[in-house]
Formats: structure tokens, C-alpha cells, sequence
């Protein structure tokens, strides 16, 4: 399964969780150490980054910028930074390998 899965007629429409009005921070941050005994992100660890910026790396070696607008025990959704707009995703906790809120 792939780490995104947003459908190509998916609109999140009547959300009062929609995207930030600007764009983020304009700096990309230092990926922090990862503990070598850390398999997975914790819901709980990540949860107080909803509805602020947030930097993911992910396990498969990609990192942006997100507005997290849910954390669930297994997953995260929210807004993704492409560069010039905001777009809808979502992705497995286990995709997730650091981050640090702003």
C-alpha cells in the first residue's frame, strides 16, 4: 500500500480542519537522531502537533512540511506542502520515522 492515499476526485469539503492560509516555515529542519530502539511513531507523541506546522521525514526517505489535522492510533491525516499549495494525505504511523512540530 502506499504510503499517501488520497482519491483523484477526493475534496475535503465543509472541513473546518482545511489547510493553513499561508505557506511554512521557509526553512527545512535538521532530521533529529533517531533512537535506535524506536520502531514506530507513538499517536501520543505526535498528537500535539495537530494544527501546527510539522516536519516528517518518512521511512522511505522523502520529508516535507505538514498540517496534521487528525492522529489516530494507527494513522495521520492532514495537509502536505508540494511547494506551492497544500494538499490532502494521509499516511501509516509506521511510515512515519521522526518529525518535530513548530
Amino acid at each position: 500500500m502506499p504510503p499517501f492515499e488520497q482519491p483523484s476526485d477526493f475534496t475535503p469539503s465543509g472541513s473546518p480542519s482545511g489547510p493553513p492560509t499561508g505557506a511554512p516555515p521557509s526553512f527545512e529542519p535538521q532530521a533529529s537522531p533517531t533512537s535506535p530502539g524506536l520502531l514506530n511513531i507513538d499517536p501520543g507523541a505526535i498528537r500535539p502537533c495537530t494544527y501546527q506546522y510539522v516536519y516528517l521525514w518518512l521511512r522511505d526517505g522523502r520529508s516535507f512540511w505538514a498540517w496534521l489535522t487528525f492522529v489516530g492510533r494507527r494513522s495521520v491525516a492532514g495537509w502536505r506542502w508540494d511547494r506551492f499549495r497544500w494538499t490532502y494525505f494521509g499516511t501509516d504511523l509506521n511510515n512515519i520515522s521522526s518529525f518535530q512540530c513548530f
